[in-house]
């Protein structure tokens, strides 16, 4: 795993977690600043994924 998978997590678990209190107290800025903020984790993620995939393959051509 790198950063941007990690960091991406949290940002998605947050933003989740901002979402619902959002919903629990009637919220509106709330639950849209909470998906936001797991739409960016989302993204974040998909760039460490990306990322790694890309070493994974750097990595295998290394061995050949």
């Amino acid at each position: 795993m790198n950063s941007d998978q990690i960091k991406g997590s949290v940002k998605d678990v947050a933003g989740k977690a901002q979402r619902k209190l959002g919903e629990a107290v009637g919220s509106t800025e709330h639950q849209v600043k909470g998906a936001a903020t797991q739409v960016e984790g989302k993204a974040q993620k998909a760039v460490g994924d990306a990322r790694e995939a890309v070493k994974d393959v750097r990595d295998a051509n290394r061995k050949i």
